[in-house]
């Protein structure tokens, strides 16, 4: 993993739910690093990499050194008309991930894009519509719950009444510039959607996951540029205030400013209140104490716990979406749950106040 997460791609314990060559998938438009951990998770459930499409022959050729087995494909349309795939992931450049999800799905095949999967309401809106027409899925690599193994653990703790009812979810989500190694398409607003669009998709997500809501209201958001005033159109600060559809309460924080002394790219962290406990998960670092992550922390009636649960507890959703696809099923995610973290970082990020005098106005 690089130390800016552009190259995230966490590796687990392999643990295949189908034979080789039952699930066949391609890889498209490889503008972010995510592309890796998309596809490493899914070729440890067992799926088969078969195609990588890109324009850009060099990233091909990267990839290809990571993923020996893949097949070079001249065009899209040659990974399309492909009856063998069944699923196609991709991580083009967000404002772009829509239109291809929409020709993957028309295609008749399932569709995994990284986050953030829209940088509009009108791609939400054409999305939704696609995939009412064709049946096909159209998935989000929201991997800052999916694939760190504290974040997957914490759910499991969830699920089991370990902290009772979740009533509020705070997340932090920082992480490291170094503008130098950015491409352009990151500091344009039209194509990167603003930071609570891109990465305050993840902590959206997180908070309807942990906190079971199937709804929520965006209370406040703001957005700032208080340091890169070089490139006017990038949001260097985000945050928001939701409350869902049962009540809980979300508050999370998103920012570029990660100190160059830090081991990792960001310290990600996630509180979680519930009437009978509480969880805190250190993802990536536990500060000035270990360098690795998935650290969590359980307070409830049976006292202080303290679990480091990395490499034991593995990536279910990899599995569960290979399935759901063959068996046309929602184990791993629903398609309104995917839907509707989307249409809320959109709100955030829409009704945002600008706090910053580098940016345009006040709102």
């Amino acid at each position: 993993m690089s130390k800016d997460g552009m190259n995230y791609a966490p590796k687990g314990k392999p643990n295949p739910v189908v034979e080789k060559g039952e699930f066949q998938f391609a890889a498209a438009c490889l503008d972010h690093g995510h592309i890796y951990g998309m596809c490493n998770g899914l070729v440890e459930a067992g799926a088969t990499l078969k195609w990588v499409y890109d324009s850009d022959s060099e990233k091909v050729a990267q990839f290809v050194k990571v993923f020996p087995e893949v097949m070079p494909a001249e065009s899209l349309e040659e990974i399309l008309s492909d009856p063998d795939i069944k699923l196609v992931a991709g991580a083009a450049i967000p404002s772009k991930r829509s239109d291809l999800g929409i020709q993957v799905m028309k295609a008749g095949k399932d569709y995994f894009t990284d986050k953030t999967p829209f940088t509009s309401m009108k791609q939400l809106e054409e999305a939704k519509e696609v995939v009412e027409q064709t049946g096909q899925k159209y998935m989000v690599y929201y991997s800052e719950r999916l694939h760190v193994e504290g974040a997957v653990f914490a759910g499991e703790l969830i699920e089991s009444g370990a902290i009772g009812r979740v009533i509020q979810v705070t997340g932090f989500g920082p992480h490291r510039l170094n503008a130098a190694s950015r491409p352009d398409w990151f500091f344009k607003k039209e194509q990167y959607g603003g930071i609570l669009c891109d990465i305050g998709s993840h902590q959206i997500e997180q908070f309807l996951f942990y906190a079971g809501c199937q709804d929520a209201k965006v209370l406040h958001s703001k957005i700032a540029n208080y340091h890169n005033s070089e490139y006017p159109e990038l949001d260097d600060y985000g945050d928001a205030t939701l409350v869902g559809d049962n009540g809980a309460t979300n508050y999370f924080r998103v920012d570029w400013f990660t100190p160059d002394g830090l081991s990792t790219w960001g310290d990600g962290r996630t509180f979680i209140i519930g009437t009978e406990g509480t969880i805190e998960i250190r993802k990536y670092v536990d500060l000035a104490r270990e360098q690795n992550g998935n650290h969590v922390y359980l307070v409830n009636k049976d006292g202080e716990q303290h679990f480091n649960v990395s490499g034991k507890v593995g990536y279910p959703f990899f599995g569960q979406l290979i399935l759901d696809c063959l068996n046309r099923t929602e184990s791993a995610m629903t398609q309104a749950h995917a839907f509707k973290a989307a249409e809320l970082c959109l709100l955030a990020q829409e009704q945002a106040i600008v706090v910053s005098e580098h940016q345009a106005q006040v709102k």
